[in-house]
C-alpha cells in the first residue's frame, strides 16, 4: 500500500514527516469556495473528503485534511498578501477565533474521519506589531494569516486544543491513530541500525 497525502501545504507534509512513514504528497485540485449557508466546520470537513476522495485509487490510502478560520462565522481565509493578511490580524485583535482542522483518511473498504477544533485568544497588540510580525514571517498562504509554530505565538494570549498540531494544520494523535487502521503505525517501523 502507498500512503498519499492529498496536499501542496508544507506545513501539513512537515508534520506527517514527524511521524516516520514515507508517503507521497499531490495537488488534489479541488475547488476550495464556501457553499453558501454552509458553516466553518462543514466547510472544512467537505474539503477534506474532496481532496481525499479527488486521489483515492486502488493500493492507495489518502489522506486529505482542510483547516477553516472562524471569527464569530466569518471566514477567515489564506490571505495571500500583506494588506489582507493585516486588516485579518486588526479584526482578531482581542477575539477568539475558532480553527476547524478536518481529516479524512481512505483506502480499501475503510474511511475515518475526524474534525479537531482550536479555540486561540488573540492578544491585543497596536498595528505596528502586527505590521512587523508580517514583513518578519511573511505568513501569506496560512489561515488566518499567521503561523502558530514560528512568531505567529506572539499574537496569542492562550491556546485551546486537544492536540497542539490541529493549528498547524493536521491532527497528528488522531492521524497517527486512525493511520494504524490502514496498517501504516509510526511504532510498528524497525529501528535503524
Amino acid at each position: 500500500m502507498k500512503l498519499v497525502l492529498a496536499s501542496t501545504s508544507p506545513y501539513r507534509a512537515a508534520l506527517l514527516e514527524r511521524l516516520g512513514i514515507p508517503f507521497d504528497t499531490a495537488p488534489p485540485h479541488v475547488d476550495e469556495a464556501l457553499k453558501p449557508g454552509e458553516s466553518p466546520a462543514a466547510c472544512a470537513q467537505r474539503l477534506a473528503d474532496a481532496k481525499c476522495d479527488a486521489l483515492l485509487a486502488e493500493g492507495q490510502v489518502v489522506i486529505g485534511s482542510d483547516q477553516v478560520a472562524d471569527l464569530g462565522g466569518r471566514i477567515l481565509g489564506k490571505p495571500g498578501n500583506h494588506a489582507t493578511a493585516l486588516e485579518q490580524l486588526i479584526a482578531c485583535q482581542g477575539q477568539s477565533v475558532k480553527f476547524h482542522t478536518a481529516v479524512t483518511i481512505a483506502g480499501p473498504g475503510r474511511r475515518l474521519r475526524h474534525l479537531a477544533e482550536t479555540r486561540v485568544l488573540f492578544r491585543q497588540l497596536p498595528e505596528q506589531a502586527l505590521d512587523q510580525y508580517l514583513r518578519l514571517e511573511q505568513p501569506y498562504d496560512c489561515a488566518g494569516g499567521f503561523k502558530a509554530e514560528g512568531l505567529g505565538i506572539r499574537l496569542f494570549q492562550r491556546i485551546e486544543s486537544d492536540d497542539p498540531t490541529a493549528l498547524i494544520g493536521l491532527p497528528l494523535i488522531w492521524v497517527a491513530d486512525a493511520m494504524a487502521h490502514f496498517g501504516f503505525d509510526a511504532l510498528a517501523r524497525r529501528p535503524e541500525t
